[in-house]
């Protein structure tokens, strides 16, 4: 736990020198919300607060703020438009809780719950909201009760020794319980039994079995280790409980081990002789494979020169027959792509947008290829995406995706995200929250980085390339009309499952995924279907994703060669 909040403590001291180096003009997403980094402890029945605050400091008075458990709407209590909102609140918290708001105008609220309860224990979020831009920082409350004393009774003899039984309840959370004897020393062997009743408080049952008829006084303590407190008894033993020892049981017990110890030093010296002889035949295994290894090492750097000289004449040659084929500066353009040699081929892959993970407000095409909103009259509060079927877990892929009928007023993203990602509700895609997506907003076009990335592109975009190298962590974004290169977010260490994604928030538009014939899983891309990680340009004319008016607009796929009547002989 202390190393958890360490680390918690150093993520925010990080967080508040980069807020500190932000601009000061003004702008709503310049805040920070931090919480206690210790977990907050309260008594059950008692009253306890949850204070979280905003850095720099700020005003919250005209903020949403709200705390809540797991999910976002199982509401603790909600502050909006200055006054305390009942509506949402979970029914266990009503007229429980309150706002401590004597701090308010720098930036410090805390949310008062009155007589604590067993449910009462867990992580809560506390959520600040200004505008569009929103932080929120966990923090956690350990409830604890100290219940009855233990009560410690004989039961009665038990095999050679005395059974003695601690009971106690009204404990939370579940309490340690040990045993003593007369002179400190721990008993390490007994059961346990633990039970909660309605209330959610603990009852145990503990049995220990007294073999020693010297041992006198055993204590049972019960402890609670959140609050550090014990409540303890002891009980004495008296020496006539204990049953009498026969004779015969120390003369079988001294022949028994005589004879163990024999049966032991025969099978130890089998044992090594056997040892000896299975070493032996290993080693001589080992050189047999050391040897068949060495001779399959050497195929194999045989067959891998061989088709890595292969497949360097293979793209010197297309290198070759691009620059050949050139008939216009537009070609000559494109014949640029030819020259990166150094990226592999991605995959082509069929996606197929899964109904079962979209928004209610969504409406999907009969094959399963097109969203779009259901009403785009009416003003959508949530995050409305959905993901494609087909999962991603290794390899280099890549999609396109048509924009169809959107206009400057639409907003909508396209991407990548983690299976893992919260998709509830409201909510900000972003790197750190598992989204990798470019789209449009009122704004223009911006990348979904923290802090957003304003996009300058030379035309509308109508056809997005989405390409994913699920090993390097990298994810890269085309403009399929024209070939130039919309962006590439930083390196990313992926783990787990990864899908693709799309999200429509507002606005008459509709995103296709666009299959091509002959796509099957595990097709590739065309030979000379390989992106420089830098525009190329000639001298005097530009070639970039960035704005340029006056840059001729292309129509032709910039993953497809030439079209050889248009070369000159």
């Amino acid at each position: 736990m202390e190393d958890l909040s360490s680390c918690c403590a150093l993520c925010r001291l990080t967080s508040l020198l980069l807020l500190i180096q932000l601009p000061t003009g003004g702008s709503a997403e310049g805040f920070f919300v931090t919480g206690p980094s210790d977990p907050i402890v309260a008594v059950l029945g008692g009253d306890t607060v949850l204070p979280c605050r905003v850095l720099p400091p700020t005003s919250a008075e005209d903020m949403e703020l709200r705390w809540f458990r797991a999910k976002f709407s199982e509401a603790v209590f909600i502050y909006q438009n200055r006054v305390e909102q009942n509506e949402g609140q979970m029914a266990r918290y009503v007229g429980r809780t309150s706002l401590v708001s004597d701090f308010l105008a720098r930036g410090e609220a805390a949310v008062r719950i009155q007589k604590v309860q067993v449910s009462d224990n867990g992580l809560y979020t506390c959520f600040f909201r200004k505008g569009d831009f929103y932080e929120e920082a966990s923090l956690e409350l350990k409830v604890a009760a100290v219940g009855s004393a233990p009560q410690v009774r004989i039961t009665g003899p038990e095999k050679d020794g005395v059974r003695v039984v601690c009971t106690a309840s009204g404990w939370f959370p579940k309490p340690q319980v040990q045993w003593r004897g007369l002179s400190g020393e721990k008993f390490l062997a007994f059961s346990e039994a633990h039970t909660q009743d309605a209330e959610g408080l603990f009852s145990v049952e503990v049995a220990l079995v007294v073999r020693d008829s010297s041992a006198g006084n055993v204590t049972c303590s019960v402890l609670n280790t959140v609050l550090g407190q014990e409540k303890a008894m002891a009980i004495f033993i008296p020496e006539p409980f204990f049953p009498q020892a026969s004779p015969w049981k120390l003369a079988f017990s001294m022949s028994l081990t005589v004879l163990m110890a024999l049966l032991l030093g025969a099978g130890y010296y089998t044992t090594r002789e056997h040892s000896r002889k299975l070493l032996v035949m290993r080693e001589k295994e080992n050189l047999r494979v050391v040897k068949e290894q060495d001779r399959w090492t050497k195929q194999e750097v045989l067959k891998d020169t061989a088709e890595l000289q292969t497949e360097l004449d293979w793209r010197k040659s297309a290198y070759l027959a691009g620059l050949t084929s050139v008939c216009s500066l537009s070609a000559w353009r494109k014949a640029q792509l030819y020259a990166d040699w150094r990226k592999e081929k991605f995959q082509a892959w069929p996606v197929t947008l899964d109904p079962g993970s979209a928004h209610s407000n969504l409406v999907l095409s009969h094959e399963n290829t097109t969203v779009a909103l259901k009403d785009t009259s009416v003003n959508v509060e949530d995050t409305c995406s959905v993901l494609g079927f087909e999962s991603i877990t290794s390899g280099c892929c890549y999609w396109e995706v048509e924009i169809r009928d959107g206009d400057q007023s639409c907003e909508w993203t396209l991407g990548v995200c983690r299976e893992d990602v919260n998709r509830n509700e409201w909510y900000v895609e972003s790197p750190d929250k598992g989204f990798w997506v470019v789209g449009q907003f009122e704004s223009g076009y911006c990348a979904r980085t923290t802090p957003k990335t304003q996009l300058s592109l030379r035309q509308v975009l109508h056809r997005v390339g989405v390409f994913l190298d699920h090993k390097e962590g990298d994810v890269s974004f085309y403009n399929m009309t024209d070939g130039s290169h919309i962006f590439s977010f930083p390196r990313a260490s992926f783990f787990g499952t990864i899908f693709p994604y799309f999200m429509i928030r507002s606005g008459d538009v509709s995103l296709t995924v666009c299959f091509k014939e002959g796509w099957s899983e595990g097709h590739r891309v065309p030979h000379n279907s390989f992106f420089l990680e830098e525009p190329v340009s000639l001298p005097g004319e530009g070639f970039s994703s960035g704005s340029g008016s006056n840059a001729p607009p292309v129509t032709e796929s910039p993953l497809l060669p030439c079209k050889p009547e248009a070369v000159s002989p």
